[in-house]
């Protein structure tokens, strides 16, 4: 039995690899791909024609004497403002994010299109998908500190976070505007509300751009809503599921102000998932309004980033002094898949934090086993009961064996009425499954984490209790099974547990790099919580499985972890108003910790210590990103160098930075010498590399800092200057770094990691290194 277990686990990994992460609570980005354009009704768009999004040159002062707008220049290039159908061939004309438009176009006429004057670059829309009570206490926000940063940071008042998503449930209390300062007023502030009397100081704009047409911007799938309350939703009493994790809920900025842009739908797939062209028109319509921070939930890995409708609506958002938040995707544990990569974006991985909502499985052989589980009785027995585990039958053809493993099968024909079912948490929506086991009499389920889930667990708002386990005590629970002609088991309903030891770890599904599409940048750039998230959920998505309607949901994702860092950037803006994107970015990065609560290195769960592409340069750590004491500035010119530097094509940089540019006219850089927080080197025998970098002084005016390095294995690390004396604030400085191989290197391809720190009296400014042997 032991031989099928793993032989069986083979082939479906596989097939779980593309699936597993698909559930409601843990939303995906997988490989751009074009699918059928369709909106919440499933229908289908004209096939004749395909979405183009066309990038054009400015109109030269000749050209403008003959068009009245930016519109009628884009109209020009079509044959004409209308389809057969009379719909509009026009769907959006951008001003902020590109100089061009979205129209529909057949082959034929995108031919012509292409042989126009002024025309640049074309790309074919693409389809995009998805990427709490006790965070802000585990993020040491508040007042019970020694540091108040909620405080000082007037809780983010006046700071417009921009949420780019599937939409909102405007009524929803965390939404709210009690306690709430009077929005921005125009020219600042400019956004509209399609929803005239579901306005308030919270919700100061509401729009939703679907092909051109504004649709109801209500959140139909949850995610929108559990962002925007994640990153600033107002205080809420009481905020629970089902009766755990009990506490008072709020975002990391609850005075912040939001902006929602929808521009994701519920597909007939029951996927929510986005257009290029509307992902634009979102972002493009957020910098028109003026939104402070973009947050972005969404996108799509390995995807290049002339292609990327948020690298390039994050450029140009960048340069209007706009911080882009965006999510490294739930396609981990597997390396080289990341999505949101261009270094101008503040890219976001999933960490677990300090809670449990705890049940434990006590074997009949004594071995005790966490997991857990969302429903929790007060009257659950704590006898030992018989374990059923329909996937210890190997017979039968392989989907046979495979719906044993998930019990997709009769459960009832295996006697279950009154025990423990043993489950894979695999293809199925796990609560459907509990539902299954107890319809069939089941008293409760152990569900056990396929081996690409790893150890990140999730309380289910199940019908029955349930302990979801990792894979690694799933393996044990199978080998008991296995060993005993009459396995039994027992479930202790523990509730909600604080102070959990350690934390945090990388969660197993989080994105990892390195990043194949921008050319050796470390990615994510940091982790922050992501994991069993509870936040706001909208009414009419429906009931919880018990029946209920909850105002609150557990999800896990990197989409929940990058909202709490938009909602940090807001309290950071408010304390450095005249901090530039990068700023923030390296303030957060510098300062992040590497170590969990127990003093080692962070987990990953999916298997031994996070590795740098797990992690990036750590965990947020927002109250030591009040004081970073030096930080790496970058400008939008310094990307323009950067981008060059790759060997990118004209038309492609012209794509990205919304202006026609040659590369031929300006130097471009080696990809390791954009100052950046973090070191990323290709290293070769007799051919080493030195890096530069400028460090900017925030702290105090006259301070020293010493600088202290862990070596990477395999390589010699000498910098100079080994000091940094600053005179005054606001002073840069230059210091280099010569890597040289030590010895004999490790294989081609083979990677190692160090840090480097630069280090005062008061101040840890910390980035990480990774050395790739060619």
């Amino acid at each position: 039995m032991e031989r099928f277990f793993q032989s069986s686990f083979t082939i479906f990994f596989f097939f779980f690899f593309f699936t597993i992460f698909s559930s409601s609570d843990i939303l995906q980005v997988h490989a751009a791909r074009l699918l059928p354009i369709i909106n919440e009704n499933g229908s289908n768009s004209s096939s004749e024609t395909k979405v183009y999004i066309i990038h054009v040159a400015e109109p030269n002062n000749t050209e403008f004497l003959h068009f009245t707008d930016k519109e009628n220049w884009y109209k020009s290039f079509l044959p004409n403002t209308s389809l057969d159908s009379g719909d509009p061939r026009l769907l959006y004309s951008y001003h902020r994010v590109i100089t061009g438009f979205a129209a529909k176009l057949t082959d034929g006429e995108l031919k012509a299109v292409k042989s126009r004057d002024g025309f640049v670059y074309a790309q074919e829309d693409q389809t995009h998908i998805l990427h709490t009570t006790n965070t802000p206490t585990y993020l040491k926000l508040h007042q019970d500190w020694d540091y108040d940063l909620w405080a000082s940071s007037s809780y983010g008042a006046g700071k417009i976070i921009g949420v780019i998503d599937s939409g909102i449930d405007p009524d929803h209390p965390s939404f709210k505007d009690d306690n709430m300062p009077q929005p921005p007023q125009a020219p600042v502030w400019n956004g509209q509300c399609y929803w005239a009397n579901k306005c308030n100081r919270k919700l100061i704009g509401i729009r939703a751009f679907r092909y051109g047409w504004t649709p109801d911007p209500y959140d139909r799938s949850g995610h929108g809503t559990h962002v925007a309350s994640t990153a600033a939703g107002n205080f809420v009493d009481n905020a629970n599921v089902l009766g755990e994790a009990n506490g008072r809920a709020s975002g990391m900025a609850p005075l912040a102000h939001l902006s929602i842009y929808k521009v994701l739908y519920r597909s007939n797939t029951g996927q929510t998932v986005g257009q290029s062209a509307d992902i634009l028109a979102g972002i493009d319509w957020a910098i028109r309004d003026g939104v402070h921070i973009l947050q972005m939930s969404l996108g799509a890995v390995s995807l290049q980033m002339f292609h990327n409708p948020v690298a390039i609506g994050s450029f140009a958002a960048m340069r209007q002094g706009i911080v882009p938040c965006a999510a490294a995707g739930n396609d981990g544990p597997t390396p080289n898949i990341i999505a949101n990569d261009a270094p101008w974006i503040f890219t976001v991985g999933a960490a677990s934090t300090d809670r449990r909502i705890l049940t434990t499985v006590n074997l009949g052989d004594g071995t005790q086993l966490e997991g857990e589980g969302g429903y929790q009785p007060d009257n659950f027995p704590s006898d030992q009961l018989s374990l059923v585990y329909p996937g210890a039958d190997g017979t039968g053809t392989p989907k046979q064996k495979e719906n044993r493993l998930v019990c997709n099968v009769n459960l009832k024909a295996y006697n279950v009425a009154g025990k423990l079912v043993v489950c894979w948490n695999a293809i199925y929506d796990p609560v459907e499954t509990g539902k299954k086991v107890k319809k069939a009499g089941g008293v409760g389920m152990i569900l056990i984490n396929t081996w690409p889930a790893g150890n990140t667990t999730s309380p289910e708002p199940h019908v029955l209790p349930v302990a979801n386990v990792g894979f690694d005590a799933g393996q044990k629970i199978v080998n008991y099974i296995n060993s005993t002609a009459n396995p039994t088991a027992s479930m202790i309903l523990g509730g909600t547990q604080l102070g959990v030891r350690p934390s945090p770890a990388v969660a197993s599904f989080s994105c990892r790099g390195p990043s194949k599409m921008n050319y050796g940048i470390i990615k994510p750039d940091i982790i922050a919580p992501g994991v069993n998230i509870l936040a706001a959920w909208p009414q009419r998505v429906g009931p919880s499985p018990t029946g209920s309607y909850s105002k609150f949901k557990f999800l896990s994702g990197t989409s929940m972890a990058t909202p709490h860092v938009s909602g940090i950037v807001a309290l950071l803006m408010n304390l450095y108003p005249s901090w530039s994107p990068a700023r923030i970015k390296s303030a957060l990065m510098t300062t992040a910790y590497a170590l969990n609560t127990n003093g080692e290195p962070i987990k990953d769960e999916y298997s031994g210590n996070a590795s740098v592409y797990a992690m990036g340069s750590g965990h947020v750590d927002p109250l030591a990103a009040v004081n970073p004491g030096l930080v790496y500035d970058l400008q939008y010119y310094n990307y323009v160098h950067y981008l060059c530097g790759t060997g990118m094509a004209d038309s492609q940089l012209s794509a990205i930075i919304r202006t026609t540019a040659s590369c031929s006219q300006i130097n471009g850089i080696p990809v390791e010498q954009l100052n950046y927080p973090s070191f990323s080197v290709k290293l070769g025998t007799g051919n080493p590399v030195t890096v530069t970098r400028i460090v900017t002084n925030v702290g105090d005016a006259n301070s020293v800092y010493q600088v202290e390095f862990d070596e990477p294995e395999g390589v010699n690390i000498a910098v100079n200057p080994t000091t940094l004396q600053f005179s005054q604030k606001e002073e840069r400085l230059t210091f280099e770094v010569k890597f040289t191989v030590d010895g004999v290197p490790p294989a081609a391809g083979m990677t190692r990691e160090g840090q480097l720190s630069w280090v005062s009296p008061t101040n840890l400014v910390r980035s990480p290194i990774v050395v790739t042997f060619i």
